[in-house]
């Protein structure tokens, strides 16, 4: 097939664009802005555009299919000129459940843990042999890109509630007629598009209905907003089940969980959350049909996901790790898991607001607290991305009236970041960067180099 990717520098849209060029379709792209590392592996698999930017001259009638990115606005001149060709276009969630219609499919869902979970799921498949397709929005360890498409007999797909495309407002997670899935957690977030806690609710209601007859759905039982939407909206013929933590221990220096006969485990991870994760990782694969002792040796050796609790540096039992944090339940738990793993220590956490509903004054009493727990709290924002956005200025004391410290320290570029951590350093604290941008183009490992 000839197949024109429209908004082709996204972390997915690469990703598929490779996948479907090593199954040996033509594949073509355009964006108006390629960064890293998408940049580098597209012009590594020769797909690269030649130039940045919209043009007509790609849609052509040849075209067999237009996959369609998020990024690409309805107004985009090659979107107008595909639909006035009557080409087939479709989202790539679309094409992703048109690819997987015969396959077992296993979609982990919520506003926070999905990755991690679906990280979870992806490595002890493969530790064990299984075959499988999947769609993960991170980078892992043992992996070459983030899809895998094939004639594999199940398909483990990391579940997003954001927009499909400009053309198809639906929340991706809606094509995918899960028969085996996972809710993680429901927490306000997307507010461009969800502009009420309620309305972004009705997603997850939409979400369970579009489930496959029969199909099992597993729910964080602690989660109010969860226990809400199983309790009022399971529908009849789907199983709805509760899940809690994994057994585990704390220690000093790792974390051990254990089987249902009482069997450790040491693991490379940390966090409550995470042994909320790994519970429902650990019943979706014994549901397909793995030995839950395989299931828990094959965990021991995950690492975890790209930006999620990743360590960049450690250095004389203190450490420098990354999160993607960003929405005030991901920033709670991250920082939560970090004083569980830290509880004597100091530290020192910085989140960047970067999303629209971060940088919006409105959503802002969301994160009250989620820094409580920090020694040193650092804000980052950049004017230019609220620029970009064309959102109105942020003020300083509205992020700390918000946040609920008046000690929090707001910085506006990465070379005040780095003064700041530099100076944070006195107290020899862990530090802990979350956030879904790159803080003014800081170059995490440098920092790390330098503070540790």
């Amino acid at each position: 097939m000839k197949i024109h990717f429209l908004s082709m520098g996204g972390a997915v849209m690469h990703n598929l664009a490779i996948a479907l060029k090593h199954a040996g379709h033509q594949i073509t792209g355009s964006d108006d802005e390629i960064y890293d590392p998408a940049r580098t592996r597209l012009k590594k698999e020769g797909i690269l555009p030649a130039r940045e930017g919209w043009f007509e001259s790609n849609i052509h009638p040849d075209l067999d299919l237009v996959i369609l990115g998020m990024h690409a606005r309805e107004d985009n001149p090659e979107l107008k000129k595909a639909l006035d060709l009557g080409l087939k276009i479709q989202s790539f969630p679309e094409f992703i459940y048109h690819h997987s219609r015969n396959k077992k499919r296993i979609v982990i869902g919520g506003s926070h843990g999905k990755t991690t979970t679906t990280s979870m799921i992806m490595h002890a498949l493969r530790q064990k042999g299984f075959d499988y397709d999947y769609l993960v929005g991170a980078m892992l360890e043992g992996f070459d890109t983030m899809v895998r498409l094939s004639d594999a007999p199940l398909i483990v797909i990391e579940g997003d509630e954001y927009l499909s495309s400009a053309i198809d407002r639906r929340p991706k997670f809606l094509h995918y007629k899960a028969q085996i899935s996972a809710l993680t957690g429901i927490a306000w977030d997307h507010m461009n598009v969800f502009p009420t806690e309620e309305n972004y609710f009705v997603q997850f209601v939409d979400y369970l209905n579009s489930l496959s007859e029969g199909a099992r759905v597993y729910y964080f039982d602690e989660d109010s907003h969860l226990q809400r939407l199983v309790g009022e909206h399971c529908p009849s013929g789907i199983n709805c089940v509760p899940y809690n933590r994994i057994d585990y221990q704390k220690e000093s220096d790792s974390w051990t969980v254990f089987s249902q006969s009482g069997k450790p485990y040491k693991v490379n991870f940390f966090g409550s959350h995470n042994m909320a994760n790994l519970e429902v990782a650990r019943r979706i694969c014994m549901d397909l049909g793995m030995e839950e002792e395989d299931f828990l040796e094959a965990i021991t050796t995950f690492k975890g996901a790209q930006k999620r609790l990743q360590l960049i540096a450690s250095s004389d039992d203190r450490t420098f790790y990354h999160d993607f944090a960003h929405a005030p339940s991901k920033v709670r738990a991250t920082v939560n898991s970090f004083r569980e793993r830290f509880p004597e220590d100091k530290l020192c956490t910085v989140v960047e607001l970067h999303t629209y509903s971060s940088l919006n004054q409105e959503f802002l009493p969301h994160y009250k607290g989620a820094l409580d727990k920090a020694d040193v709290a650092i804000v980052f924002f950049s004017p230019h991305t609220l620029r970009m956005k064309r959102m109105p200025p942020l003020d300083a004391e509205i992020i700390r009236k918000n946040f609920g410290r008046d000690d929090i320290v707001i910085v506006n570029d990465a070379e005040e970041l780095k003064s700041k951590l530099v100076e944070a350093n006195r107290i020899k604290p862990h530090f802990l960067m979350m956030s879904s941008g790159t803080f003014g183009g800081s170059n995490l490992n440098d920092l790390a180099g330098e503070l540790l």
